[in-house]
C-alpha cells in the first residue's frame, strides 16, 4: 500500500509541475463531470436525460443442474428478473449543476436524481436517488477538489456520460466487475432458510446487495487537465469510502484511486470532440463480507479481503471513424453470478437452497474490447463490438473459470444532436473451459441466449 501511495503522490506531483505549461479549456470527462466551461457558467442549469427500453431473449430455462427447467438468470430482463421481454424506463435522470455566484465564482456543483429502473433505485420502492451531488474548489492553480458523491475515474466505457454511449448494454467486464454490487456475504454456502436461520435473511432475496457502485463512490478528488501544444493532459487521485451510491463507510476502509490520460485533439469540442486519447486507471480498496463457509459461536465470521481494479485503453475519434479499446483487470471480490445460474431466490427444484448471488473473494478476472464505429450519414452511423471476459483465473480447480464472448452489432439514428435511437443484437457465449462440454456448467452455458436491445435517448 505505502508504495502504491507514494505512486500517486507522485502523479499528483507530475500533474501540478504540468499544469503550469498552461490550463485546459476544452472538455474531457474529468473536467465535463466535474468543472463548469469558464465564461460560459450559469448560476443553476436544469438538465437530465431519460431512456426508454426494450430488451428481449428467446427465454430459454436452465437445461441442467439443481435448478433444471427454471428460469437461468442471463436470460431475464434486469432488474426484476421476471420476463425475458421487457419495455422499461431504464434511466431517468434530473439534476442541476452550475457555479455558486455570488458567493464564490471559483465554487461550481453538480446535483443529480435518479428515478429510473436499474440498480441504483433497485430496491428503493420506486423513490428517486441522489446519484450525484458533490462541489468543486477552483481556487488552487493545477489542483481542483471535489468533494462529495460523484463518478470515479475509470474505465471509459462507463466512465463516459451515458449520453455518449454507444450502445444500450455494458461488456460483460464492466457489469460484473466495475459495476460493483456491495453484498454482504460471498454467498458460496448453500442458502437453506430451513437448516440455517441465522443466514436466512438473505435467502429470500438471494443475498440481495446493500447498495449499487454505480461506478461512483463519496471522497475527495484532486484534479485537472493542461494543455500543451495540440495535446491537453489529465490527471485525477481520489480517496474515496469504496461504498458506491450508499453515503456512509461501510468497513472502515479507504479507498484510493488514480487516473492519467493523454490526448490528441483534432478539433471540436464537448462530449464528441476529435482526437485520439491514451489513458490509465488504478483503484486499490477493501471489502469486508460475511464468510458463508464459516461459523464461530454460532456467528458467521467477517473476513476482509482486497479489492483492486486497472486498466488502460484509447480511443479514437475522427470524421466518419471511431475506435475504441481497452484492457481490464480484477483481482479479488471477483461477482460470480447466481448458484446454477437461477435468478436470485429461486428456490431449487428439491426444495433445499435458494440461489444467491455469489462472490469468488480472493480470485481474478481479466478482460478486453474492441469497438469500431463508421458514420454511414450524418444521422447514421454503424457499430460493432467485441467483448471477452475470463473470470476466475487465478484457481488451480477446473471448474472456476468461465469465459464470456460476446458480439454486439448495433445501428444509432440520430434524431438531433440531444437524441437518437439505438439498437443492439448481441451474439453472447458463455463456457467452462476447463470442463467437458457435457458437464454441467457447460450445458447451461449454451443455453445462454443472444439479446436484442432497442432504446431512445433524449436529453434536455
Amino acid at each position: 500500500m505505502k508504495t502504491k501511495l507514494k505512486a500517486l503522490a507522485g502523479v499528483v506531483t507530475l500533474g501540478l509541475g504540468l499544469a503550469a505549461a498552461g490550463q485546459a479549456n476544452a472538455t474531457n470527462w474529468v473536467m465535463l463531470q466535474g468543472t463548469e466551461p469558464d465564461g460560459m457558467a450559469e448560476r443553476a442549469r436544469l438538465w437530465g436525460f431519460i431512456q426508454p427500453t426494450y430488451r428481449s431473449t428467446s427465454g430459454t430455462e436452465l437445461p441442467a443442474g439443481p435448478w433444471a427447467g427454471q428460469p437461468m438468470q442471463p436470460n431475464m430482463i434486469p432488474t426484476d428478473l421476471t420476463s425475458d421481454s421487457q419495455f422499461q424506463l431504464q434511466r431517468a435522470r434530473i439534476g442541476v449543476r452550475g457555479v455558486a455566484m455570488p458567493i464564490d465564482s471559483k465554487v461550481n456543483y453538480f446535483f443529480l436524481t435518479e428515478w429510473g429502473d436499474n440498480g441504483i433505485t433497485v430496491g428503493k420502492g420506486g423513490a428517486g436517488v441522489i446519484s450525484d451531488a458533490s462541489i468543486t474548489l477552483n481556487h488552487i492553480p493545477g489542483a481542483r477538489v471535489r468533494l462529495g458523491l460523484f463518478k470515479t475515474p475509470m474505465s471509459e466505457e462507463i466512465f463516459q456520460g451515458i449520453g455518449t454511449m454507444d450502445y444500450v448494454n455494458f461488456t460483460s467486464f464492466t457489469d460484473q466487475q466495475l459495476n460493483e454490487r456491495h453484498l454482504p456475504t460471498d454467498g458460496i454456502a448453500a442458502c437453506d432458510p430451513a437448516a440455517d436461520t441465522l443466514y436466512s435473511r438473505y435467502c429470500e432475496s438471494g443475498n440481495a446487495f446493500s447498495d449499487f457502485g454505480a461506478a461512483r463512490d463519496t471522497g475527495a478528488m484532486v484534479f485537472d487537465a493542461f494543455r500543451q501544444g495540440d495535446w491537453e493532459h489529465t490527471y485525477a487521485v481520489m480517496i474515496g469510502n469504496g461504498s458506491g451510491v450508499n453515503a456512509g463507510n461501510t468497513d472502515n476502509n479507504l479507498d484510493t484511486r488514480a487516473y492519467w490520460s493523454s490526448e490528441w485533439i483534432f478539433g471540436g469540442q464537448g462530449p464528441r470532440r476529435e482526437g485520439w486519447k491514451l489513458y490509465a486507471w488504478m483503484h486499490d480498496g477493501k471489502r469486508t463480507i460475511l464468510d458463508s463457509a464459516e461459523l464461530v459461536a454460532g456467528n458467521r465470521v467477517e473476513r476482509e479481503y482486497d479489492y483492486e481494479r486497472s486498466g488502460l485503453g484509447t480511443t479514437y475519434r475522427r470524421g466518419k471513424y471511431r475506435f475504441f479499446a481497452e484492457y481490464n483487470q480484477a483481482e479479488g471480490m471477483i461477482f460470480d453470478g447466481t448458484d446454477g445460474g437461477a435468478v436470485a431466490g429461486s428456490l431449487n427444484n428439491a426444495g433445499t437452497a435458494v440461489s444467491t448471488f455469489n462472490l469468488l473473494p480472493e480470485e481474478e478476472a481479466d478482460a478486453y474490447y474492441l469497438d469500431f464505429g463508421y458514420k454511414v450519414t450524418p444521422k447514421i452511423e454503424l457499430d460493432v463490438r467485441y467483448d471477452v471476459q475470463n473470470r476466475g483465473t487465478k484457481s488451480s480447480a477446473p471448474g472456476v473459470e468461465r469465459k464470456f464472448e460476446t458480439v454486439t452489432l448495433g445501428a444509432q439514428y440520430f434524431f438531433n444532436r440531444k437524441s437518437r435511437l439505438i439498437v443492439n443484437y448481441e451474439f453472447r457465449d458463455l463456457e467452462a473451459p476447463n470442463l467437458p462440454s457435457g458437464a454441467v456448467p457447460n450445458q447451461i452455458g449454451d443455453a445462454i441466449d443472444d439479446r436484442l436491445s432497442l432504446q431512445v435517448f433524449m436529453a434536455f
